[in-house]
């Protein structure tokens, strides 16, 4: 496989080409990850030369936040590749709310590294997290209590997944899809405080920071500002009878 575009992360294109080297290699599919948005941005602009027939982003569920990249070899359709990954259940009593960072906190301290641990989804009474597969045992051997509240796990969990996240539906209209002006409707400040915010590299369209007040923004993509949180930009137009575009968004709570 070759094609992977120059410019990026170096850190992150050398672990890339390792892993390509090694499907190559063994003739076998390998993987890297898990992958946060950011990294898996950067993956995307790496591989946009290389056919997507020969890779894949997959975190155990569609709307998955943190993925692991699957190089395949040319015989094999990376859809049907088995991902080192394992769905783990918590169940524990409702009255507790435990949260995100009751469980990260718990899998960190115990010495799990933070790239073996995908996405964790909290609900009450039960929540799931996706993990490597070489750590599951680990993890299931040895977790027994999460936030000061006893667990109970269950391994390879196939059942019913918590609400991963919920969202504040925005509808607004903007004179143009500049960055500047979608940060400010967004954020509900002033021009001039948005163009601060950009050119402080407080903004990333699809987790790659921009630093640019004039890009144009098109949907759907992806709006991180710091301090503000994460919207997603789902539609820009059409145009209304004043003239203006209208924009549907969400806010990631």
């Amino acid at each position: 496989m070759d094609c992977i575009s120059e410019g990026s992360n170096e850190i992150l294109r050398a672990r890339i080409e390792d892993t390509v080297r090694m499907c190559d290699k063994r003739g076998v599919p390998c993987f890297l990850g898990f992958l946060d948005l950011r990294e898996q941005a950067e993956v995307r602009r790496m591989l946009s030369g290389v056919p997507d027939g020969s890779w894949r982003l997959f975190g155990g569920y569609d709307e998955a936040e943190r993925a692991i990249l699957a190089i395949c070899p040319d015989y094999m359709d990376p859809a049907y590749a088995e991902f080192p990954l394992c769905a783990v259940a918590l169940r524990y009593r409702a009255i507790h709310k435990l949260t995100h960072r009751d469980f990260l906190g718990t899998l960190l301290s115990a010495g799990i590294r933070r790239d073996k641990i995908g996405d964790i989804l909290c609900g009450e009474g039960l929540s799931v997290v996706f993990l490597r597969k070489e750590i599951a045992d680990f993890v299931c051997e040895q977790i027994k209590r999460v936030g000061g509240e006893g667990v109970t796990i269950i391994r390879d969990y196939t059942g019913e997944l918590p609400i991963a996240r919920d969202y504040e539906h925005l509808r607004e209209t903007v004179v143009s899809p500049r960055l500047d002006v979608i940060v400010k409707t967004l954020v509900r400040c002033s021009r001039e405080k948005a163009a601060e915010l950009i050119r402080l590299g407080s903004v990333s369209m699809d987790h790659l920071p921009i630093d640019s007040v004039s890009a144009v923004v098109s949907a759907p993509c992806t709006v991180s500002i710091r301090g503000s949180g994460r919207y997603l930009v789902d539609q820009i137009g059409p145009e209304t009878k004043k003239g203006r575009l209208a924009l549907l968004a969400r806010k990631v709570l």
